[in-house]
């Protein structure tokens, strides 16, 4: 019965017979998967917008989706949540992402029900499925799915990869991580990659995948498997290799008008959109190209350049997976589902772009000036950049809408180009398929695809229905009549409905803007997507009637899937204490740390923002000058360090990437045992306000430093605190990674609050 999982041993009556050979043993007991199971691999593209692959109008090139596409089906009325972890669980669960928790990213979850960011045990992931019904199961990339006080040593690890269904898992767990030096777990343990110039986590991640994959294939030829493929690009940071960033040079000089005007028209001659279709208005607060400076075209063009060499990169290496299947000869028995993007292009580099992303959640807004930024034109892209693109950018890539990343109001923000491919089962090639579906429609495709039931009980626990409905049928059937005909959206107060070729929604607020209006105050629009594929024309006016209710369904749909309260909710969220979820710091004033306790994310670490602090560290040397980090917390692009150089200490304040003030003691650590302290005393006032900071050996003054900013919000995405070691990047250019590992021996380091 696989409708019970795991799937129960046969019985057997007890054996009378006393002699092992008078009797026969029964075979042993293992679950297969159905004769003919195809393996299954879920490729998701992370911030690419519907027109951003060349198969559906773009115009970067993406030829290994295009090959698919050519050899597949490619669907242009697919659509997702318009957020990141959002997706990911719709994807992987077949449900809502509201009936899965996950109303917006794991890090923003609160304790309302729909919010919580922790995946009920009524809702068992698509890995899981099918891992108990015989597949071998992995997970490469991005993850973003585990409740954030839930990512440290200490656990819980119920909803991490291996958990959810996957044997194996290599990736990083949060939204964003840089590329050149990432925090990658394997399985429940982080590892450290190369510190080496050549080293990219998009190339490694397709290593390790193919690796996996021939070992599977090898040992265990007969059991299919299931491999979901998650790139961090085209996320920020936008990080790529020079060879990359070659090939797009002055691509990008004609600016954003021009190219999305090129898009939609590419659309059109492809047949990706009807030929009646017309390219929505842009958002008005969007600059035309024209009426940009010489030095924000400059700028502006690079930045699309540098993201361009990223999906060229992704593309790249996801095509080397898809190769490596086919050379095992296991490609067309494969059902693959590339999905290019898990929402709109992302428009969070706002106005001008962004040369370090932690600039904009520190309101920093030197990180947004243009003749900064210039300084690192020719770096964009490279490990002393972590960068974003204007926004401008986003509304080109997702043309022919209007909108971008966030807002689920509009497609723009939710439709993406997706291809399905699988040989054996789909003998059309080349062909389009316009039926109107949702990511929640993926597992239902896969469980018919591989003869498998949904499941009523998973580990004990009865679940509740899928709420997606199967793709399958569209596949031999063009014109068949889509079944997936109502669909809620809901992102920060960004709100639509679908229902039966209709559409009605509100922009709440922008995603480069502030909450302007209470929820009944928003106006809604109306569109007949059916007749209208752009939502071009606004018919609210028109047909008042329709809007009502579609407002009316969207209020049952919400109701229904816990989509209630609304909460517009940004910045605040990212406070656990507003939020209301569990923080493990929460109402401690005091963290003892020891030597080789590193890998520690923001989440897993005291909070020394905005307050004054104390540091303070029980050390051993030698005779020989100690080298290396006491404790640091963060890197490059914003953090702080206490390190000892030659058998001096010295305390180390990064603000952002741009200004970095230490204190230097002006004497050396004894030989023998030590305490070095750091007292920081908070200036006080608005957040992010500076400091001073106090060096002291064994209760001696030996120097201090004014720091005249502070980090309020965020010192790093995925940058860790560690003891003995600066892990990922590097807070100090005094060391790289290998030399920050300390040479004497630390007792001890208590943080105290003050």
């Amino acid at each position: 019965d696989r409708t019970e999982l795991p799937i129960k041993a046969p019985w057997y009556p007890p054996i009378t017979a006393l002699d092992a050979r008078d009797v026969k043993a029964p075979p042993v007991f293992e679950v297969t998967a159905p004769k003919d199971a195809p393996n299954v691999v879920v490729i998701l593209l992370d911030d690419l917008g519907f027109g951003g692959t060349s198969a559906a109008g773009g115009v970067i090139e993406t030829p290994h989706f295009d090959k698919l596409a050519s050899q597949g089906l490619l669907y242009n009325q697919f659509h997702t949540t318009a957020l990141c972890s959002p997706t990911r669980q719709a994807l992987k669960t077949g449900r809502n992402h509201h009936s899965a928790n996950q109303a917006k990213i794991a890090e923003v979850a609160t304790s309302f029900p729909g919010a919580t960011g922790m995946l009920p045990n009524d809702v068992a992931s698509i890995g899981e499925i099918l891992r108990l019904n015989g597949y071998s199961t992995a997970a490469f990339g991005k993850w973003h799915e585990t409740a954030v006080w839930e990512i440290s040593p200490s656990g819980p690890f119920t909803r991490w990869p291996n958990y959810q269904g996957f044997d194996e898992f290599y990736g990083f767990l949060g939204g964003e991580t840089n590329q050149w030096a990432p925090a990658v777990y394997h399985n429940l343990n982080r590892v450290e990659t190369p510190d080496d110039p050549g080293y990219h986590f998009m190339n490694d991640m397709a290593t390790r995948s193919i690796e996996w994959m021939r070992f599977q294939q090898a040992l265990t030829p007969d059991k299919p498997f299931f491999v979901y493929f998650a790139p961090g690009a085209v996320h920020a940071p936008h990080h790529v290799p020079k060879s990359y960033i070659d090939k797009q040079k002055g691509r990008f000089d004609e600016g954003w008008d021009v190219i999305r005007e090129r898009i939609f028209e590419q659309q059109k001659k492809l047949g990706v959109i009807p030929p009646d279709t017309k390219l929505a208005a842009k958002p008005e607060d969007i600059k035309d190209w024209r009426d940009l400076s010489d030095k924000e075209k400059k700028l502006f063009a690079r930045q699309a350049e540098v993201f361009a060499a990223y999906l060229d990169m992704a593309d790249h290496e996801t095509g080397r997976v898809i190769q490596a299947i086919e050379d095992m000869g296991e490609l067309d028995n494969t059902l693959i589902f590339y999905i290019a993007g898990d929402n709109g292009t992302s428009a969070e580099g706002v106005m001008n772009g962004l040369y370090n992303e932690m600039t904009y959640f520190n309101n920093e807004p030197k990180g947004s000036d243009v003749d900064f930024m210039l300084q690192h034109y020719d770096n964009w892209g490279d490990p002393s950049t972590y960068p974003h693109m204007a926004a401008g950018w986003a509304v080109a890539f997702d043309a022919p809408f209007t909108w971008t990343k966030q807002v689920a109001s509009n497609y723009g923000g939710t439709r993406n180009a997706m291809v399905t491919h699988w040989p054996n089962r789909i003998k059309a090639k080349g062909e389009l398929r316009s039926q109107w579906h949702h990511v929640i429609d993926v597992v239902p495709t896969i469980l018919e695809a591989a003869g498998l039931p949904q499941p009523r009980i998973v580990n004990g626990t009865p679940q509740r229905p899928i709420e997606g409905v199967s793709m399958l049928y569209s596949w031999d059937y063009p014109k068949a009549p889509g079944r997936h005909q109502i669909q809620y959206f809901e992102m920060f107060g960004n709100r639509g409905i679908y229902f039966d070729g209709w559409f009605a929604g509100t922009v709440h607020i922008k995603p480069w803007g502030k909450v302007e209006n209470r929820f009944p105050e928003d106006i809604w629009e109306l569109y007949h997507v059916r007749e209208d594929f752009s939502m071009s024309t606004n018919l609210a006016e028109k047909h008042p009637e329709i809007l009502a209710k579609l407002q009316e369904v969207f209020i049952s749909e919400a109701v229904k899937y816990n989509v209630l309260p609304l909460d517009d909710r940004r910045q605040e969220l990212f406070n656990p204490q507003l939020a209301g979820r569990p923080d493990l710091m929460f109402g401690r004033d005091s963290l003892t740390l020891y030597e080789g306790m590193h890998g520690l994310l923001e989440n897993d670490f005291i909070n020394i923002k905005n307050t004054s602090f104390e540091i303070i560290a029980d050390v051993e040397s030698g005779k020989q000058p100690v080298n290396g980090v006491i404790i640091a917390q963060g890197g490059r692009f914003g953090g702080w360090s206490l390190y000892v150089k030659d058998g001096t200490p010295i305390f180390m304040y990064n603000y952002l990437g741009i200004d970095r003030p230490a204190a230097t003691a002006n004497a050396k650590l004894p030989t023998g045992k030590a305490t070095v302290k750091v007292d920081f005393v908070y200036d006080g006032g608005k957040p992010g306000s500076g400091g001073t900071a106090t060096l002291s050996i064994n209760g001696d003054s030996v120097g201090s430093v004014k720091i005249a900013r502070t980090e309020f919000a965020i010192f790093s995405a995925d940058e860790t605190a560690g003891v003995g070691v600066d892990a990922e990047t590097t807070v100090s250019e005094d060391y790289d990674r290998a030399a920050s590992r300390f040479t004497g021996k630390i007792n001890k380091v208590t943080i105290n609050l003050k």
